[in-house]
């Protein structure tokens, strides 16, 4: 009876204990709030969030490389438009002037289509005519042999102002062939082509006058040459006369 009492004493102590242990438990631990306010991560929601966000990055990615291809474009659209200088233009153009202004003093036979016939049957007629003295004679000579020097002389003079232009032309050259290569845009490539066109066309136009002038020359000494012969032969007619001998009386 004894060991009855004992076990519900100690039952009731163990009960005691446990609900004081509870009790104290309640008043430490801290207010949850409800399971409803808990966070739930959402593997799908996550992932299309990603994709979203890497699309609008490449998006925005596409749009600056159009800018910038944009950007590019009209830097190269203002190249094709610019021009490069020809300062060498008035040089070449003063060069052809001295050549003109050579082949312009040329004397007797100038280099004038209108005048030309007119001008060669003055220095060289057909035949001396008998009219002419002896003094009319020498005077013609002397004309035909100062227009064929002055002819030479005209010559030499282009030949000489064609040697010192390609002497300048060789800076020229240079400086366009520079120009060319450094050419950006699509005009600047034709306006330098055009410059070594222009340089090209000018030595060429020289040439054409420097065998003009020799070529006149030429002439001048060949017709000069047939003229003597003439004028020989007719001198010879005119001191054998008839050819009737002498019949005294």
């Amino acid at each position: 009876m004894a060991q009855v009492r004992t076990r519900k004493y100690l039952l009731c102590a163990v009960s005691g204990f446990g609900l004081m242990c509870a009790a104290a438990v309640s008043l430490v631990a801290p207010v949850r709030p409800a399971a409803a306010q808990l966070t739930v991560f959402d593997p799908t929601n996550y992932s299309q969030n990603l994709l979203t966000a890497a699309r609008t990055l490449q998006q925005v990615n596409n749009q600056i490389k159009a800018l910038q291809n944009q950007a590019q474009g009209l830097i190269n659209q203002a190249k094709n438009l610019s021009t490069i200088s020809f300062p060498e233009l008035q040089s070449i153009t003063q060069t052809l002037q001295q050549i003109d202004q050579l082949m312009g003093k040329a004397q007797g036979i100038q280099f004038r289509v209108a005048t030309l016939d007119q001008d060669f049957q003055k220095l060289f007629p057909n035949s001396s005519g008998p009219s002419l003295t002896n003094a009319q004679q020498v005077t013609a000579a002397q004309t035909r042999m100062d227009t064929a020097m002055a002819s030479f002389q005209q010559t030499m003079g282009v030949q000489a102002q064609v040697v010192e232009n390609v002497q300048a032309d060789a800076a020229t050259l240079n400086s366009l062939v520079a120009r060319s290569q450094g050419a950006e845009g699509a005009l600047q490539v034709a306006q330098a082509t055009n410059q070594l066109l222009a340089l090209s066309a000018k030595q060429q136009f020289q040439i054409q006058n420097l065998m003009a002038a020799q070529f006149r020359a030429q002439a001048i000494e060949q017709a000069n040459r047939a003229q003597t012969q003439a004028d020989a032969r007719a001198a010879a007619t005119k001191f054998l006369g008839s050819g009737t001998a002498y019949t005294p009386h």
